[in-house]
């Protein structure tokens, strides 16, 4: 789950400051020790991470390849957060594997670097998951009215597993990724209505009226637009950001938080937490 850090209108993954504290500690290291040995303007300082970081956005691609296909250049597009930590650490391990198999000068401080980048990084990742609230959060007590007049309560949800996107009209990002969720749920299979995850898209702060006219030009049905005209469920689950989109699985508990534009590999990522069906 997104654990992040508000900084005003800024929002930032705490995991994304440890990774990138890792890596300026992991080639602060490297380029010292090279330095004693009298090296100086090596290329591994940043071919090491460069390489690192291909490979953890192609394992990602590859795992999601075929969504990927319909839209290739959205491989490029890396705010939609895709990676896969291990292989870009698969990657980087087998680039100091070569240097000393080649008897690089830089092997030893390359392997230095990596190590104190891998460390600090595993350190940061297991303070976060220990510092983590052991209860796990639950459909909040919210209810709204949604653009068909009817009232939704979240709690009265539970026994499937929801989606809720928290969004504004006016959030660029909001409008790019609605397409996505739209075509997630009308690809949802009918026959199983069990499996079937509810999308709702709570508007944060907007009148009806502006509201009913972007829903209506985004096709998205009218039942799962929840009006937040004082943005009441965003300050309650201490999400201002937008957008900002909450998993829940059957049993109504809280499985991920995403901070930021989706993609449809990365909702495929998430629905795969909360419906039941492994990732590809």
């Amino acid at each position: 789950m997104d654990r992040v850090l508000h900084l005003g209108p800024l929002v930032l993954p705490w995991m994304l400051l440890v990774l990138l504290g890792a890596w300026q500690l992991g080639t602060m290291v490297h380029e010292r020790l090279a330095a004693r040995r009298g090296l100086t303007g090596g290329p591994h300082g940043w071919r090491l991470p460069l390489v690192a970081l291909i490979a953890a956005r192609l394992g990602f691609v590859l795992r999601y390849a075929d969504l990927y296909a319909s839209a290739p250049v959205a491989v490029l597009d890396i705010r939609d957060g895709g990676w896969s930590p291990w292989a870009g650490l698969g990657a980087a391990l087998l680039y100091v594997a070569l240097l000393w198999l080649r008897r690089s000068p830089w092997r030893q401080s390359a392997t230095a670097g990596l190590a104190t980048f891998a460390g600090v990084w595993l350190l940061g990742w297991g303070v976060l998951q220990a510092t983590a609230p052991r209860e796990q959060a639950t459909l909040p007590s919210w209810q709204g009215v949604a653009l068909d007049a009817r009232t939704v309560a979240l709690p009265e949800l539970k026994g499937q597993p929801v989606v809720v996107n928290l969004w504004a009209s006016w959030c660029p990002p909001c409008r790019r990724e609605m397409p996505v969720m739209l075509e997630a749920r009308e690809a949802q299979s009918p026959l199983s209505p069990q499996s079937q995850v509810r999308f709702l898209w709570v508007n944060q702060g907007e009148p009806p009226e502006t509201v009913a006219r972007f829903a209506a030009q985004q096709r998205l049905p009218a039942a799962d637009v929840l009006l937040d005209s004082a943005g009441q469920l965003g300050s309650a689950l201490g999400h201002k950001a937008l957008p900002t989109t909450l998993f829940y699985d059957r049993h109504g508990r809280l499985a991920a938080v995403r901070v930021g534009e989706l993609s449809a590999a990365t909702l495929a990522q998430h629905l795969a937490l909360i419906s039941g069906h492994s990732a590809p």
